[in-house]
């Protein structure tokens, strides 16, 4: 098993889901820089290709373009 501990991931988000590209355990929210685990990752731009740690944050995302 690969150990991914501490590790960002790398993923491609898409409308319903999202794919692991590069094993880790977390995402780096876009717009505040904290680590979102994968297990609670909800919030993310298919056009943007980012990270969100909440929806407010995602929400304001949308709006700024």
């Amino acid at each position: 098993m690969l150990m991914s501990q501490g590790r960002p991931a790398r993923l491609f988000y898409m409308a319903n889901g999202f794919r692991v590209l590069a094993q880790g355990d977390h995402v780096v929210c876009a717009k505040t820089g904290h680590p979102v685990s994968l297990e609670s990752l909800r919030y993310w731009s298919v056009a943007k290709q980012e990270a969100y740690s909440t929806a407010e944050i995602a929400a304001r995302a949308a709006v700024e373009g």
